[in-house]
């Protein structure tokens, strides 16, 4: 059985730039593993167990050329990885993103994706449902705890007031959430046998992928509105000043 687990490279928050007009420059920002994808990764990585094999596989533009992040991916349990790159793919949306994906897991075959539940820098959570739905295959999100069997998954996907258990045939795509598990932090060891594993790079012509057009177009990205704080101080702890606390707290919340 093979599993794929899919993840995307965002900028670190710490080097992002916000400009007077609250737009955001990314220009001299690093790049990392989405957070949200490392969950993917992990529940992937658990799932396999020693029995199966399970490859990382992600798409974008020219920072996936980094030997840094390609052990990162590595170097957390997948025993291969699979690259597409293309210059087309720096600033993809999702509906592309998934084509790309799509193309190239049916290159790679699979009996279970994996994707995080969004992106750290987006967060569409648009991508792994789409992917589900070209794949023309059982597509589930929001998965809390997943139980591979012969044939099939069982996943629970945590509600407001209940625990959903659903049984799934494979192959399947499942997106988890952010709460499923805590993505290991690689030892040394895992470190230094990432630089053995294999990494397949691939561009737009191996996977037969061709940009299609666009579904929808990016307006912009802003920062939130800065508002001044109000500096206000109630004094004393009767029900009057309680009473205004609250129609305080109110007003701020709707």
């Amino acid at each position: 059985m093979r599993i794929i687990a899919c993840y995307k490279l965002v900028p670190e928050e710490q080097d992002i730039v916000i400009t007077a007009d609250r737009t955001l420059t990314t220009d001299k920002a690093g790049e990392k593993i989405s957070p949200f994808d490392l969950n993917a990764i992990e529940a992937a990585v658990q799932l396999a167990g020693e029995s199966h094999d399970v490859v990382a596989l992600s798409v974008g533009g020219k920072a996936l050329d980094n030997a840094k992040l390609r052990k990162d991916a590595l170097s957390r349990g997948p025993n291969a990885l699979y690259l597409v790159c293309d210059d087309l793919l720096n600033s993809a949306l999702p509906y592309e993103t998934a084509r790309v994906i799509a193309a190239a897991s049916k290159k790679i075959a699979f009996d279970l994706l994996i994707c995080g539940e969004g992106s750290g820098d987006m967060y569409a959570q648009q991508t792994g449902l789409l992917v589900g739905a070209m794949l023309q295959l059982p597509t589930v999100n929001g998965v809390s705890k997943i139980e591979l069997k012969e044939g099939f998954v069982t996943v629970e996907r945590t509600l407001e007031d209940e625990v959903e258990v659903l049984d799934i045939p494979l192959p399947a795509v499942l997106c988890v959430s952010s709460d499923i598990n805590l993505p290991r932090i690689p030892s040394m060891k895992a470190i230094l046998g990432a630089g053995k594993k294999s990494v397949t790079l691939w561009g737009a012509s191996d996977i037969a992928w061709t940009p299609g057009s666009a579904r929808t177009e990016l307006a912009g990205v802003y920062a939130p509105q800065q508002t001044e704080r109000k500096h206000i101080i109630i004094e004393g702890d009767g029900q009057e000043e309680v009473s205004r606390l609250r129609d305080y707290l109110t007003n701020a919340l709707s």
